[in-house]
């Protein structure tokens, strides 16, 4: 439960287990201290209570995660991740959970050491950082305020222990180390040390131990809404086996499971859970869960065994036989358990995306092992509001609904590409998610804090490949064309929102990003040799030489900040953005074959290549570089089926090509299609512009059609969008596309003044009959209803109305009815019954 942040000054002081080496005169200026590796700290303290209050405001944060318990019941969880110097905190109610006389509170603060997908260490400072740390306060009626300070107990616990893994970390718990009851009233914590106050140490520091200090800086609000959902448990028990215990090949409790499929066993009769079984220190008892469909969040694990009884849990998102070869999408995930003896329930500190929950019991001796319950306590954004689409297709309806789980189970603390592999943070994955939650979630924060989150550039101006995590703190390498798609989120919120004062602030990293791109312009005013990883998407896409792809998402870019500075004001800088835009388009020509009527991805050497994709032609479109009498046709031709070919450089059939992968690796590209002839297809991510570019050629009745495309990932009981055509994850949040077009395109709900001043609407039904639907807006839902030629709207703000041949027609606010003949002019009736030509 979230309470409310208070902007006060902070009574809590920074505390940690014991002192940080005091840092030599130069780490206190250079900031070159180190710091601990992985660490779990438990911290405690207990006060009395007259009477309970109504509210109890408390806020807290730490680095790098922690669990809140008050009187032995678990309050939340944080905080959101976040980089250093933009720290956050997070804020609850207390009352809920108070007693009367004797409570305690409780924090386990979870310290990684090293780098991690969504976390990575604060600058090395000395004396606050390094470690797991908190700073906690809280205001009580008929109490002393509760802040951290010595009087906390503290205890560095030996329960947990580290195991080096990529993307998602492994929890390995021996419970027999956890001490019994210390996050309730009355434990016994003598023995426990007194908090250490954690103070600035460096230069100018002046040992402040109060935030705001470096290298947390002032501690922001949790910006986003609390997570949460619903506890899921297995659909089915697909396998129960005991089987010889083997000699361990790995550590990883994920490999292990694996390991022990290569073996028959013997069965063990189980339809459902609870599943019991003798096993002995030759035998192992292995089951296999099925939820159903991917899932997300904390796994919890009830069991009755013996102390000592190990637990090792594997989670896939598909299921793992023996015998096939491990490739790069086959991340392990999973956790160990150790059983503290007789009924237990491991409760994981790590969330996880799975469908598939492999478990494999072994124990020390004989021992009888009741493995009673299995769930995951889902961890995901809420999706709320009015929005909702329905037709009279149930294959489209599937369609909407999977995209809006795919995009949950891709939502946190921020936008990732997908629960089960990474939880990244991808600068230009994010604004697909972004794209439907703007479209159907009433809820736009973690759309607006996309964008925040991601506000974080390089030195020389150009945004990390994902933001809060590894690949941000190493500052290698990055996408370039990530960023590009992160100033269309920018002006995204500006459509959707019309906030200035909000959007103002990202406007110089959005020319910073622009700019980037400067010195890589050849003399034809198009870009030219881009260095780093420009990936587009995972299809088989050329961006070497002279790129057209590249080069038209720079001028899309170029065209939307032009917009905004406008919008705000800046003349100085419009005229820059349509300056450079108009260099590249009076060069685009260049990648023209007339003959083909396609744009080309490529020139050489002053040799236009043949090779063509959908991404080209489609980014041509959308950045206004195609002249619009060319639209139709290219977009005909690019969505033609008989000369649409899918192809990825590193992926197929069925999972990620080691052989491709290396090829590209070292630069070489294998073409395999008939390329004077053949377009390549957009992988599902670049299809957003792709069907951006159908909808501004005047096509948009064909997105309907082109979205069932996505129904081959809705099988086997997977009710997600997969990463790519035929290989990838089977629920990646860039595949989610379809869902925002069946409200933008198909209901036709559109802002058509920033922040929905007033609205367009412009449904392009296709061959579906009958479609109705409503989208959130900031001044309430927008309703659509379609039945043959009747066209309902409803809207609490002025409409504009643009029929099939574009002819539009402005409305007040309110309800009204529509006669749309696909071919013929549209007869209006408003809300009182008069009829407008």
């Amino acid at each position: 439960m979230t309470g409310t942040g208070r902007d006060e000054p902070w009574l809590g002081h920074w505390i940690g287990a014991e002192p940080a080496p005091d840092p030599g005169l130069d780490d206190a200026v250079t900031g070159s201290a180190s710091g601990r590796g992985f660490s779990r700290v438990l911290f405690r303290k207990e006060f009395h209570l007259d009477a309970v209050p109504e509210t109890a405001p408390l806020r807290l944060t730490a680095d790098s995660r922690f669990v809140l318990w008050v009187n032995g019941r678990e309050v939340g969880r944080g905080p959101v991740r976040s980089q250093p110097r933009r720290w956050r905190y997070e804020a609850f109610d207390l009352a809920p959970y108070l007693e009367r006389g004797r409570n305690a509170v409780a924090v386990l603060v979870s310290y990684y050491g090293r780098a991690t997908s969504w976390w990575h260490p604060v600058p090395p400072e000395g004396g606050i950082n390094g470690d797991a740390c908190l700073v906690l306060d809280a205001r009580l009626e008929g109490a002393d305020t509760l802040a951290t300070d010595t009087s906390w107990r503290v205890h560095r616990s030996t329960a947990w222990s580290a195991l080096a893994a990529s993307g998602i970390p492994c929890e390995l718990l021996d419970a027999r180390e956890l001490p019994t009851g210390w996050t309730r009233p009355g434990f016994d914590d003598a023995s426990w040390p007194t908090a250490t106050l954690l103070t600035a140490r460096h230069w100018g520091g002046l040992g402040r131990s109060r935030p705001p200090i470096s290298p947390y800086g002032k501690l922001l609000p949790r910006p986003v809404a609390a997570l949460g959902g619903d506890t899921v448990r297995p659909a089915a028990v697909l396998d129960a086996r005991i089987r010889a215990k083997p000699s361990w090949e790995d550590d990883h409790p994920g490999a292990r499971v694996v390991q022990q499929l290569g073996s028959p066993g013997e069965p063990v009769p189980a339809a459902a859970l609870p599943v019991s079984a003798t096993i002995g220190a030759d035998r192992t008892l292995d089951l296999v869960l099925d939820f159903g469909a991917v899932t997300a969040g904390f796994v919890e694990l009830h069991v009755d065994a013996p102390a000592g009884t190990v637990l090792e849990l594997g989670y896939r998102e598909k299921p793992k036989h023996p015998g096939l070869v491990t490739t790069t999408s086959d991340y392990a995930a999973g956790a160990r358990y150790i059983c503290p003896g007789g009924r237990a329930v491991y409760s994981a500190l790590e969330p996880a995306g799975l469908r598939y929950l492999y478990l494999t019991v072994h124990a020390p001796e004989t021992a009888d092992v009741t493995v009673a319950d299995v769930a995951v306590r889902e961890n995901v954004y809420p999706h709320t509001g009015q929005a909702y689409f329905t037709s009279d297709d149930d294959e489209i309806d599937r369609i909407y609904r999977a995209g809006i789980r795919t995009v949950q189970l891709n939502s946190f603390d921020a936008y990732t590409d997908c629960p089960t592999r990474e939880q990244r943070a991808w600068v230009g994955d994010g604004v697909v998610h972004q794209m439907v939650h703007l479209a159907t979630n009433e809820d736009w924060r973690l759309a607006q804090h996309y964008v925040e989150l991601a506000n974080s550039p390089r030195s020389d101006g150009i945004l990390p490949l994902s933001v809060a995590g590894d690949f941000e703190q190493y500052e290698g390498f990055t996408i370039p064309d990530w960023s590009l798609h992160w100033v269309h989120g920018v002006h995204n919120l500006y459509r959707y929102t019309g906030d200035r004062a909000h959007l103002a602030p990202y406007l110089p990293t959005v020319e910073r990003v622009l700019r980037w791109y400067e010195p890589h312009l050849d003399a034809h005013g198009t870009l030219s040799d881009l260095p780093e990883w420009n990936l587009v998407d995972w299809s088989s896409v050329f961006t070497t030489g002279r790129t057209s792809i590249v080069s038209a998402l720079w001028a899309r870019g170029l065209a939307e900040y032009a917009e905004l500075c406008d919008w705000v004001g800046n003349a100085g800088s419009a005229a820059w953005a349509r300056e450079r835009h108009t260099g590249v388009a009076s060069s685009f020509e260049d990648f023209w074959d007339p003959r083909r009527g396609l744009y080309v991805d490529h020139i050489v050497d002053g040799e236009r290549r043949a090779a063509a994709s959908q991404a080209a032609n489609a980014a041509a479109i959308v950045a206004g570089l195609a002249p619009s009498d060319r639209w139709q046709a290219i977009a005909t031709a690019m969505t033609d089926p008989s000369r649409v070919v899918t192809r990825s450089w590193i992926g197929g059939d069925g999972g990620y090509d080691v052989q491709k992968e290396e090829d590209q690796r070292r630069g070489i590209q294998r073409i395999d299609w008939d390329v004077e002839r053949e377009i390549v297809r957009a992988q599902p991510f670049f299809s957003y512009v792709v069907h951006d570019a159908l909808a501004r050629a005047g096509l948009a009745e064909r997105i309907v059609d082109l979205v069932r495309d996505w129904s081959v990932f809705l099988r086997d009981g997977y009710d997600t969008f997969g990463e790519c055509w035929g290989w990838g994850t089977p629920v990646h949040g860039w595949s989610s596309i379809p869902t925002r077009d069946l409200i933008v395109y198909v209901l036709g709900i559109t802002p058509d003044l920033p922040g929905f001043e007033r609205v367009r609407i412009a449904p392009r039904p296709g061959a579906l009959h009958t479609v109705a639907g409503s989208a959130p807006t900031p001044h309430g839902p927008v309703e659509v209803v379609v039945s043959g030629e009747n066209v309902t709207v409803t809207s609490p703000v002025p409409i504009r109305f643009v029929d099939p041949a574009g002819v539009s027609q402005d409305l007040p606010a309110g309800s009204h009815r529509w006669v749309m003949p696909r071919t013929t002019p549209t007869t209006i009736t408003t809300s009182s019954g008069n009829p407008r030509a």
